[in-house]
């Protein structure tokens, strides 16, 4: 076949397969094997090789088109990501923004993000501050993995353990800036979109109502963080109200602030370190 040929094959199996976006998913594939933009992938005088059939097939099995590539996209970032490791979405890129802005004026900041997966947010702020010091933790060794290839380049400290129990990072408690996190939030379900059920379980679900980390996680969260310092945790839109009652629950915080994500939804929540 020709390579038009071989896209608009791919396209029909990709479609048939329900991947929402088979044209877009056929090219980046393309361009992956050929070693060119996606838009360049039509003006190409190429032959793709065979494996392009085989990361077809797999796409058309709902394997994450992130893991068929070996990277996913953040803010300015390319995150290297595979099976064992949550991949980053778009959305989180919202906090991590808030974060770099909560750190105007701050000099030499000291960051940490819990529940760090990827390194998707630990990634994005070294890169944003070369001057901060970020600490990131996770406890699954596979995550801490690709953590590891994403995290060493930028300076950032990788910590392996559960990032609900305080003596994790005691030496840092009262010391931090800004504490960030995504963790696992989503609500036990069998009815989500194929790719999700590709991310390791315990980086998605949270159990039966999706709080299952996050209510282990706010008050050592608060701990770590200086007077005024400020803490930002992603959560489910369904989660929004219960999310907001277990910080408003915590001494050490200020009542909570909705962050909205692009589309105008309740994602994350925002609270400061009272105390002088």
């Amino acid at each position: 076949m020709t390579l038009r040929e071989e896209l608009a094959w791919a396209r029909e199996e990709l479609a048939r397969a329900g991947v929402p976006s088979p044209e877009v998913d056929a090219r980046e594939i393309a361009a992956h094997l050929l070693g060119c933009s996606p838009l360049e992938v039509g003006w190409r005088e190429a032959t793709l090789p065979p494996e392009y059939a085989e990361l077809i097939r797999r796409r058309a099995r709902r394997e994450p088109l992130q893991y068929l590539l070996g990277w996913a996209p953040f803010g300015p970032l390319r995150l290297a990501v595979g099976p064992g490791v949550f991949i980053p979405r778009p959305e989180t890129e919202v906090l991590a923004d808030w974060a770099v802005r909560a750190l105007r004026g701050v000099d030499k900041p000291l960051v940490v993000d819990l529940c760090t997966g990827s390194g998707a947010l630990a990634a994005y702020i070294a890169h944003a501050r070369a001057d901060a010091r970020v600490v990131a933790v996770e406890r699954s060794p596979e995550a801490a993995g690709w953590a590891r290839r994403n995290l060493d380049p930028l300076g950032v400290e990788l910590r392996e353990g559960d990032a609900t129990d305080p003596g994790v990072l005691a030496e840092l408690a009262g010391r931090v800036d800004v504490v960030v996190s995504n963790p696992p939030y989503v609500p036990e379900a069998d009815d989500l979109p194929a790719e999700v059920y590709h991310d390791p379980h315990e980086a998605v679900f949270a159990g039966a109502d999706g709080m299952g980390v996050i209510n282990r996680l706010v008050e050592p969260a608060a701990a770590l963080l200086v007077p005024g310092g400020l803490v930002g945790i992603e959560h489910d839109d369904a989660t929004a109200a219960d999310v907001a009652r277990v910080v408003a629950r915590c001494p050490a915080l200020s009542a909570p602030v909705a962050l909205p994500d692009l589309s105008g939804r309740d994602r994350f929540v925002t609270a400061s370190k009272l105390g002088n």
